[in-house]
């Protein structure tokens, strides 16, 4: 009887793409292979003193161990509209304007549960994070894509985007309600301007939609380039909300702490279903979360630079053993297009080989989606002497397809 019952929401999702690669290098793990590991955007570095020094103090006192606040501490929600007047010139309320979720990820899959009704329809270009297009699918909605398109900068082709923007809104029934932008993106790193942003706006006001914008990269931005938020446009309040983490800037990934910002109608039904469903992060690290927001932002600037050193020394490195790719303007990750010679396999058989033969793991194009198939995604959380070692090993690796 129970094994006839089904589960239509999980139904919807397909076996998760990146699990088949995950299985190889744990058992290569397991068998004592060393591998070198660019598959998963995990920092390796270690979080700021500062910051930990006081989750320490924090964590030491006991009026901070029972239940906190499911939209976030005050501090921390007022420390978070602190930071986008700073680096953006913006005004938020950090009552209505701002809750803090664990992780990004949490705050955006709960957000769309709180704003999606069954059958409505979202649009996320591709390649995409699988989240911004899977939980849609979790909460009862479609999903219309179209294929992001760049330059050799990794620059979006904003008038190709906005032409094909326009067509899934007035072909894809019934209309989209909402648009998912990720910029600096994940997986391409492509980048995008303030211009993007004023167009944007100006179409969901015209064609009535909400954006969801996604900048988990803004920090992690290189050569003078300085990724701009949605809400420097004028009247983006009315229409949209931005999600941003602590994870990859401050090397806090694992404490789990992100932020929904924006439209206060979206906002607020993030802040209603959260207090539905949690007590908030742990006080603590609210507090020590603060203290990151607030304090000196050298170490930020720190974390930058050592991702762009790794970045050049494996353009570089994979360079020299044939690899050939471009350097982004900014996020922890390199989309690179498969080697010519190897391009035949596709990303899957290709990121399988590299790992069993070269013992080197790369996230799969396909995962992201079936415009990344050309591609590989290689995160930035090896040291550099790793780095060079994966180039000797890729070396070895691609003499085989040579003609």
């Amino acid at each position: 009887m129970f094994a006839e019952i089904e589960f239509e929401r999980i139904k919807r999702l397909p076996k998760y793409v990146f699990a088949a690669i995950n299985e190889i290098k744990l058992k290569m793990r397991q068998d004592g292979e060393d591998v070198i590991d660019f598959s998963m955007g995990n920092p390796d570095g270690p979080t700021p003193n500062h910051i930990i020094e006081k989750l320490c103090e924090a964590a030491k006192k006991p009026k901070n161990h029972g239940y906190s606040a499911s939209k976030g501490i005050y501090k921390l929600r007022l420390a978070v509209a602190d930071t986008y007047e700073r680096k953006y010139g913006i005004k938020l309320d950090a009552d209505s304007q701002v809750c803090i979720a664990m992780g990004s990820k949490e705050g955006y899959v709960h957000l769309i549960q709180a704003i999606t009704n069954p059958g409505d329809t979202a649009i996320v270009a591709e390649p995409a994070y699988p989240i911004h297009y899977y939980a849609f699918i979790l909460s009862g909605a479609n999903v219309a894509t179209f294929g992001l398109q760049w330059n050799d900068k990794y620059e979006l082709d904003v008038d190709a985007y906005f032409e094909d923007l326009e067509k899934a809104l007035h072909n894809t029934m019934p209309k989209p309600k909402f648009v998912v932008t990720n910029f600096p993106h994940n997986p391409t790193t492509v980048v995008v301007y303030k211009n993007f942003y004023e167009r944007l706006v100006a179409l969901a006001k015209k064609e009535r939609f909400y954006v969801i914008n996604d900048i988990a990269y803004a920090d992690l931005s290189f050569d003078g380039y300085v990724a701009p938020s949605i809400f420097e446009v004028k009247g983006a309040l009315d229409v949209a909300v931005e999600s941003y983490t602590l994870s990859k800037s401050y090397n806090m990934a694992g404490w789990r702490v992100g932020c929904i910002v924006g439209n206060e109608r979206l906002v607020g039904a993030l802040q209603k279903i959260k207090s539905w469903l949690d007590y908030g992060i742990y006080t603590p690290i609210q507090i020590a979360s603060t203290i990151a927001l607030n304090g000196e932002q050298e170490c930020v600037q720190e974390i930058a630079k050592k991702y762009e050193k790794r970045m050049e020394v494996l353009i570089d490195s994979f360079g020299a053993a044939g690899w050939e790719m471009q350097k982004p303007k900014a996020s922890m990750f390199i989309w690179a297009k498969i080697p010519k010679c190897a391009l035949h396999l596709g990303s899957m058989e290709f990121s399988k080989r590299l790992l069993q033969e070269a013992k080197i793991a790369v996230s799969p194009g396909i995962g992201f989606g079936n415009h990344g198939d050309s591609y590989v995604r290689i995160a930035l959380i090896e040291n550099e002497n790793r780095i060079r070692q994966a180039g000797r090993n890729l070396k070895k690796f691609l003499k085989q397809f040579e003609a």
